[in-house]
């Protein structure tokens, strides 16, 4: 540890990385940012190297449950627990669009990826997709320049009824499948322990793979063909895809709440209650 950024009364709930243009380093004096969302509705922009917070906006009214950048780093898109997510400019500290498709229901995943700019028939150069607990996923095209915001999908899966005794169901997760474009992978309390490949081209579910339990966690890599699951039996597993023999792995203390691969995709960070774990993955 370098250096400690600033500490607030509030709770820090999310943090993301502020990405770098492709083939672009740093130059001198330039600082790499995070941006961090708070239990008060706040989002607040750091400078790592500085330590320091350089904006503070106040996008949300309920506390922020998910936050990430844009692929080019201009714009931040935050999940509220209320379900409102809010697209606002790190330049300018104005909120541009606060949707509420996912109202009244915490966001738990937000993912932005670059695509072709006519892919999918639709304009924008970016497509992004917000999660919500009550398993509804909406994907969005995207043309920050023009100020224009698509809904291309909206996916709902259905579930029984919450089982007696279980405190919380598992989280709705999805996340774009770096290695089959304009394809969504989604795990969540459903109607069966799987993990579904959604076709964003044909708008239905070209597969599945069955898990052993309910997911907590879920990373694809993006350097290879395989995806990383958590589970609430302190089990890690690394499921080759579309079909092979999974891997399983122990070693948490608790349920492996986060999984997450490097952009490399030769090394992997998972966390559970009281551990967290870098797996050097040598097959990547």
């Amino acid at each position: 540890v370098t250096g400690s950024l600033p500490i607030s009364l509030q709770s820090c709930q999310c943090v993301a990385w502020k990405p770098r243009p492709v083939g672009v380093w740093p130059g001198p004096g330039e600082s790499q940012h995070v941006v961090a969302g708070y239990s008060d509705g706040t989002v607040r922009v750091f400078s790592v190297s500085r330590t320091e917070m350089e904006l503070k906006m106040h996008p949300h009214a309920a506390a922020l449950t998910a936050i990430t950048y844009s692929t080019d780093g201009e714009m931040i898109l935050s999940g509220g627990k209320d379900g409102t997510v809010a697209i606002s400019s790190p330049r300018t500290g104005m909120t541009i669009h606060v949707l509420a498709d996912h109202k009244g229901s915490p966001i738990t995943v937000l993912q932005c990826t670059r695509k072709q700019y006519h892919d999918l028939g639709v304009e924008g150069g970016e497509l992004w997709l917000a999660t919500s607990s009550d398993r509804r996923v909406s994907v969005w095209a995207s043309d920050w320049l023009q100020d224009k915001c698509e809904l291309l999908d909206w996916l709902s899966f259905p579930a029984p009824a919450g089982p007696e005794g279980l405190d919380s169901l598992p989280p709705s997760l999805a996340a774009f499948c770096p290695w089959e474009h304009g394809v969504l992978v989604y795990v969540g309390f459903g109607l069966q322990k799987e993990a579904l490949f959604y076709s964003l081209r044909k708008k239905q579910v070209l597969r599945k793979i069955s898990l052993p339990a309910f997911a907590t966690s879920l990373s694809l890599s993006p350097a290879a063909p395989f995806m990383a699951i958590g589970f609430g039996d302190r089990l890690l597993r690394l499921q080759p895809c579309p079909a092979g023999a999974p891997q399983d792995y122990a070693g948490h203390d608790d349920t492996v709440h986060f999984c997450r691969f490097a952009p490399s995709g030769r090394r992997l960070l998972t966390a559970s209650h009281s551990a967290v774990l870098v797996w050097e993955l040598t097959g990547a």
